[in-house]
């Protein structure tokens, strides 16, 4: 009976994992809650963003798991980790490193610099005391197997060649690298690491062969990442290894992110997918050609960003009904289409992100009568050359939006003025109270005119917390970058975490 208590106190608490103020205040219940607590809160201490400080707290914590034999190894080498803490050398009542799971190397890089500021530790002290660091997370831990490794942007410590890394990278099910990361880690990585499903990879100038090896040698890819920090226009001969490497696990695949225009038949082949994001760095590319056939029979979420609007519809029109999230930044002369081609394949469409124009907002309103399961709305305004109708668009969200959509987010170059957002707003009345999200894309120039947009903003602002004193609106945010929140959430911010992986 008590280890069913147990058991389902860790599923609750297991809910409280982003939420770590409230998993330290289990710690204090009492010692079955802190003994269930405590390896939620250290699977993963890098969740948040760190303070010096807090960096400085968690590097003793740490270094109280050294052994006596590294302790006495960086005594003669004249490094005394203690010497300038009021702390003093006691095992801790946990072993904390053995409930670590998601092993961010950039974590420890940026807490190792941030301790050689505090306490004064020379190029060379650092190099050793990191080296110690390591073997505590790997050699020292030999019942920790990792789950998610992370590494910085060139990084050249081999730690495969540590003892034990063949241990605790066994069961890999997630990794994320820089491009430029020195290959023989990767090659050693793929030697130890076969389980791994999802697979991130930053990309800069250049790419060597230790990427190829490791994609190839997984057993059961899942998910691919390539996240291109450039506006490169990346060739066949630059992309088509990376594309390629792929083929091999055609079968396993279901998610990939690709940061440019695909070079290669690859998609093709990817017959599995179940989500796609497209993202090319340049508006007008020329051959899309070899896309326009594609099918991808069981994508549920498709995010582009500058992928023609003709392709787009290839796309859309040969998924089977499936798509459920949709993410679209698009350009092309015939966009009018897109909006009847999603309509009428995207039966079970949830989400929707979408640019409007004059042009293809009547086909709009069809939309919004077709897809009866919409529950959130994220709509790009540019305006720059005409300007766009806020009044018809609103007219037409009153009067057709299926009964689940009532989550918003407008964003556009210009601010919507107040008499159109009370014409929104007045005529929700009587609805569900509606999630909303402001996205000011602006651009400021001139101190004048930042001035006077702020005010501006801050008038909507007063505006829209008067309708939420009515309860017309349930919740809202202004987003000045629209970065605060994914595509498609309203509530939960994006984490500051260092990075994910």
């Amino acid at each position: 009976m008590l280890e069913l208590v147990e058991d389902v106190l860790r599923l609750i608490l297991e809910e409280l994992k982003y939420d770590r103020i409230s998993l330290y205040s289990c710690i204090l219940v009492n010692k079955a809650w802190c003994k269930i607590t405590i390896p939620i809160l250290w699977r993963d201490p890098g969740q948040n963003l760190l303070t010096d400080g807090a960096k400085n707290i968690l590097f003793n914590v740490i270094i109280l798991h050294l052994s006596d034999e590294s302790r006495n190894n960086l005594k003669k080498q004249g490094i005394d980790l203690f010497k300038d803490t009021h702390e003093s050398y006691e095992r801790p009542l946990f072993n904390y490193i053995s409930f670590w799971r998601y092993l961010n190397i950039h974590l420890l890089k940026s807490m190792i610099i941030s301790i050689k500021s505090i306490r004064k530790f020379d190029k060379s002290d650092i190099s050793i005391i990191r080296n110690e660091i390591f073997n505590i997370f790997i050699n020292n831990s030999r019942n920790t197997k990792f789950l998610r490794l992370c590494f910085p942007q060139q990084f050249d410590y081999q730690l495969h060649r540590i003892p034990g890394a063949e241990h605790c990278f066994s069961k890999l099910e997630s990794f994320r690298c820089y491009a430029n990361t020195n290959k023989y880690i990767l090659e050693g990585l793929a030697g130890i690491s076969k389980s791994i499903r999802k697979l991130m990879f930053d990309i800069m100038y250049s790419i060597n062969s230790g990427i190829i090896k490791l994609i190839e040698a997984q057993n059961n890819l899942k998910e691919v990442h390539f996240i291109d920090h450039t506006i490169t226009l990346r060739n066949e001969s630059f992309s088509g290894p990376l594309e390629e490497s792929l083929i091999k696990h055609a079968n396993t695949i279901q998610c990939l992110r690709i940061d440019w225009k695909p070079n290669t038949k690859v998609l093709s082949y990817l017959v599995n997918l179940i989500s796609l994001d497209i993202n090319s760095n340049l508006v007008r590319d020329i051959n899309w050609n070899h896309l326009e056939k594609l099918s991808l029979p069981l994508l549920k979420y498709l995010k582009t960003q500058k992928v023609p609007s003709r392709i787009l519809s290839n796309i859309i029109e040969n998924t089977k009904g499936y798509l459920t999230e949709i993410s679209i930044l698009y350009e092309g002369v015939n966009d009018k289409n897109l909006i009847p081609i999603i309509y009428q394949n995207c039966p079970n469409l949830r989400y929707l992100k979408l640019s409007l124009s004059a042009r293809n907002i009547t086909e709009f309103e069809n939309l919004l009568i077709k897809c009866q399961f919409l529950n959130g709305l994220v709509i790009d305004i540019y305006d720059h050359i005409v300007k766009f109708d806020w009044v018809k668009l609103f007219k037409i969200l009153i009067k057709s939006s299926p009964i689940s959509l009532v989550k918003f987010k407008f964003s556009s170059n210009r601010i919507i003025s107040l008499e159109n957002l009370k014409l929104f707003f007045d005529g929700w009345k009587n609805k569900i109270p509606m999630f909303l999200h402001i996205i000011p894309m602006y651009c400021f120039t001139r101190a004048e005119q930042r001035k006077q947009e702020q005010r501006e903003l801050q008038q909507v602002e007063n505006l829209i917390k008067e309708y939420k004193e009515r309860e017309i609106i349930k919740s809202y945010y202004v987003d000045l970058h629209g970065s605060t929140f994914k595509d498609f959430e309203w509530i939960q911010k994006r984490s500051d975490s260092y990075i994910e992986f």
